[in-house]
């Protein structure tokens, strides 16, 4: 199937890639259907979740354990059973960015993570109710934690 985008013009998507968000995403509830596009040519590892419905609506996401190997939460019964989640390794897990023109300044939302079950296609966002997490997290400040940790210069 051909979608026309604003950032990526025409792209072929495939069903089978399709994302499926009954509750929308906050903000956002309108949009249902969304395909995930690789970001090419970064350092870090980013992708695209573009709406299918709205072809000027993508945002900005990527893995939170790649800077942040200690996140954690618990999805509750009700998010799993809506998800169809049956194994651990069937749950790929996303957090929005937000990329200023500095983009020293980039913030991931790690109160709001996005939850997609890679087996039935179907996503959800949600809230977490965890004092350590907030809607920004300075990125640099997360991959100088990180690194640190390492023994990374």
């Amino acid at each position: 199937m051909k979608l026309s985008t604003a950032y990526f013009g025409e792209i072929e998507i495939q069903e089978d890639q399709i994302i499926h968000f009954p509750h929308g995403l906050f903000a956002f509830e309108d949009q249902k259907r969304f395909v995930l596009i690789p970001c090419e040519d970064t350092e870090i590892p980013m992708a695209w979740l573009q709406s299918l419905d709205d072809p000027d609506l993508a945002f900005v996401v990527m893995n939170p354990f790649v800077f942040r190997p200690d996140y954690e939460f618990k999805i509750s019964d009700e998010v799993e059973t809506e998800l169809e989640i049956k194994n651990e390794s069937d749950v790929t897990v996303l957090v929005l960015l937000v990329i200023p023109d500095d983009v020293n300044k980039m913030t991931a939302n790690l109160l709001a993570p996005i939850i997609i079950n890679v087996v039935s296609r179907k996503g959800r966002q949600v809230i977490l109710d965890d004092k350590n997490y907030q809607t920004k997290h300075l990125l640099s400040d997360e991959l100088a934690r990180l690194n640190a940790k390492q023994g990374v210069k």
